[in-house]
């Protein structure tokens, strides 16, 4: 059944060059689907992984403060709850920039990442980090297991929910474990998406939308027990799922994992009723964002925008916004600076540029990164500078 229809838009990351504001720009359509079997919530496929994920992909994960202080508390928190040390192995599957298996080796556990950007591989390994460069799924773990690389720890942060062969993945995560491993994967919680109406989450890189029902089945399905989970305020609002590799006989299963599957069956994960009038919601928040933008134009008001991220492309193409109405984006990633947003094609330029133009109005496009931006960003206040989001509603700090 129908969720959600954003229209056509170009992969959310493919930033553009000047050379290639000449040319023509692929657009997919951009729609979600509900299966009424399983409940999970999929993008239509249009596009391969290998388009999406290509040697000049530019999300470097180490560029989040706020993202790097999670990395670092939750490789101390498994350090202490599975006893990792130097006879122990992790293994993160979609490294990126070795943001998270810096602390890994910083502890002196051994540790291998798999990620398939070169662009990001690079960067983790100049930090030291040794990487496979391939993408993951269950032939390339059969072959890691083979040469003795299983893991006392798989790390899947952020990735479940960018693979188009869900259950290929998921069966690759628990080939490379050993028998009495752990593996965690994090991923946005789809009850979050829907209550807080952020479908600005949802873009091509994006093939799934999961609920701890939806995954949980596909964990079974693929040889993995659901055996524990929390909640993180992470991404808008994510869980971290923890599984091991099924085996005969009782395993210990915390009673958080029950709880949150009777609270997702009250909440009508198994119905189709939760997932319609999400499209409205969308399109007034379209509409409410595209109307300010409108009035301050008319009141000769400057705005610009900061975060150059994946769910702010989704945001504005949906809104129809180009830069007769946002001037710019500021980024501190030097991979997406000097460069143009897809679909939009407003410029990309550095945080001194924003600071030098001193704009009226600052559309933070990364809303679940808001308090860190605005406090990079504070000197705006200096000059009457103020802040806003767009999702859920049109926020604005002063």
């Amino acid at each position: 059944m129908p969720f959600m229809d954003l229209g056509s838009a170009p992969p959310s990351n493919a930033y553009l060059t000047q050379e290639q504001l000449r040319a023509p720009e692929k657009r997919f359509p951009l729609r979600v689907l509900v299966c009424e079997r399983c409940w999970l919530v999929q993008t239509e496929d249009y596009v391969g992984a290998a388009e999406l994920f290509n040697d000049d992909y530019a999300y470097f994960s180490s560029v989040s403060t706020t993202w790097l202080d999670h990395a670092r508390r939750y490789v101390e928190a498994m350090i202490g709850r599975l006893g990792l040390g130097p006879e122990s192995l992790v293994v993160e599957i979609a490294a990126n920039d070795g943001y998270l298996l810096q602390y890994v080796r910083g502890r002196g556990i051994p540790c291998y990442g798999i990620e398939p950007t070169k662009s990001t591989a690079a960067t983790a390994r100049a930090k030291g980090i040794e990487i496979v460069e391939a993408f993951f799924g269950a032939a390339l773990a059969q072959k890691l297991a083979g040469e003795g690389r299983q893991a006392d720890l798989v790390v899947a942060n952020n990735v479940l929910a960018h693979v188009p062969d869900i259950n290929d993945f998921v069966r690759g995560a628990a080939t490379l474990l050993k028998p009495g491993g752990l593996t965690t994967f994090e991923f946005p919680y789809l009850l979050n998406l829907i209550r807080e109406a952020q479908f600005d989450t949802i873009y091509h890189e994006h093939y799934s939308y999961l609920s701890l029902t939806a995954a949980e089945a596909i964990f079974r399905a693929n040889g993995l027990l659901v055996v524990d989970v929390e909640r993180w305020p992470t991404h808008g609002g994510s869980l971290r799922v923890f599984a091991r590799r099924q085996y005969g006989g009782a395993q210990s299963v915390s009673p958080a994992v029950g709880a949150m599957l009777a609270e997702e069956k009250d909440a009508g994960v198994g119905h189709a009723g939760l997932y319609t009038g999400f499209q409205a919601r969308a399109n007034a928040i379209r509409d409410e964002l595209l109307s300010f933008l409108l009035e301050q134009k008319k009141a000769g008001k400057k705005v610009g925008a900061y975060g150059a991220a994946a769910k702010g492309n989704t945001l504005l193409n949906f809104a129809g916004v180009r830069g007769d109405l946002l001037r710019y984006v500021a980024d501190r990633n030097p991979a997406k600076q000097g460069k143009f947003l897809p679909g939009s094609r407003i410029p990309i330029v550095d945080e001194r540029h924003l600071l030098n133009d001193g704009p009226d109005w600052v559309l933070i496009l990364p809303w679940n990164l808001r308090a860190e931006i605005e406090d990079q960003l504070a000197v705006a206040r200096a000059w009457g500078g103020r802040f806003l989001c767009a999702v859920p509603k049109i926020e604005i700090s002063a």
